[in-house]
């Protein structure tokens, strides 16, 4: 481990980051440094700005993974080497506001029922059961499911939060096959990492998302789903169903409850709700002929 590296490791346990801020940290500052073939500390704001442009030019990432790898560089500058840095010369990219893309209730069943192993089939029921994000899904426990009071605990969610999002009577029915299906049960992880699934260590996120993307592909479903469409479309059904935005936001996980108005726009029951405008207006039965 290079001097900085662990300067900068320090600095971010000192102040409790989760492990994956810590390592999305540490890998920017690595490839800010493997871009331009030298040590950190010795490049300079001239530098973070041709960085910043090649990241949208060339790399084509979104204005919000530029953000983020830009609070990863001034984290180091500030917290590891002591230096000033210039909002002004490096400020944030603009974020644009899109909708997410979610799947209907047809959509969905099919998305599932395309997965390729009973264990891929099992994490897409959950994802899309919980509305878990794909760090909180990998790290739960078999003990955070609560069949008593058909509850699963989340433990130390975004913000380092916990709270509780409903089990359904079915996703404890595939809980327990997929339990009784699992080799080795030594684990604590609901869901052990390696290919026959009986490592000491959970899954990773590339497994939820490799799972998402085959049964997409398989489902015949062309737009680009991620585990994280599931989790948007878990909540528009919600809405959809009669569901309040507070207990969505509880369920989310969101911190604050402007987060979540974003489903309004999703949601067919909202969006049909209010008629057009057009349809008040007395127009003539036939419209002009051609010439």
């Amino acid at each position: 481990m290079t001097r900085l590296r662990k300067m900068m490791l320090e600095e971010l346990q000192r102040r409790n980051f989760s492990q994956h801020t810590i390592r999305y940290y540490i890998h920017t500052v690595e490839d800010f440094a493997r871009h331009f073939n030298r040590a950190p500390d010795r490049l300079g704001l001239r530098h973070i700005r041709e960085y910043q442009a090649q990241l949208f030019q060339k790399r084509e990432l979104s204005p919000g993974t530029v953000a983020n790898r830009l609070a990863a560089l001034r984290f180091f500058y500030i917290k590891t080497l002591k230096k000033a840095w210039s909002v002004a010369e490096t400020p944030y990219p603009k974020k644009s506001h899109r909708l997410p893309a979610i799947l209907s209730q047809e959509e969905v069943a099919r998305l599932i029922d395309a997965a390729d192993t009973p264990f891929h089939r099992t994490v897409l029921i959950t994802l899309y059961a919980t509305g878990l994000r794909c760090a909180e899904l990998t790290q739960l426990k078999a003990s955070d499911v609560d069949s008593k009071r058909m509850v699963i605990h989340v433990q130390g969610g975004k913000g380092r939060k916990d709270r509780d999002v409903m089990l359904s009577p079915k996703l404890l029915h595939e809980l327990h096959k997929h339990w009784r299906r699992l080799r080795r049960k030594t684990s604590d992880w609901l869901f052990p990492g390696n290919r026959w699934h009986t490592a000491d260590r959970p899954i990773d996120a590339k497994t939820l998302r490799n799972a998402c993307r085959g049964a997409a592909k398989r489902a015949g479903l062309h737009h680009a789903i991620h585990p994280h469409t599931l989790r948007h479309s878990f909540a528009t059904h919600l809405l959809e169903a009669g569901a309040d935005l507070r207990t969505i936001q509880i369920l989310l996980g969101h911190q604050s409850l402007k987060e979540t108005p974003v489903y309004l726009h999703l949601s067919k029951r909202h969006l049909n709700a209010t008629p057009s405008p057009l349809d008040s207006l007395q127009l003539k039965d036939e419209s002009p002929q051609e010439e």
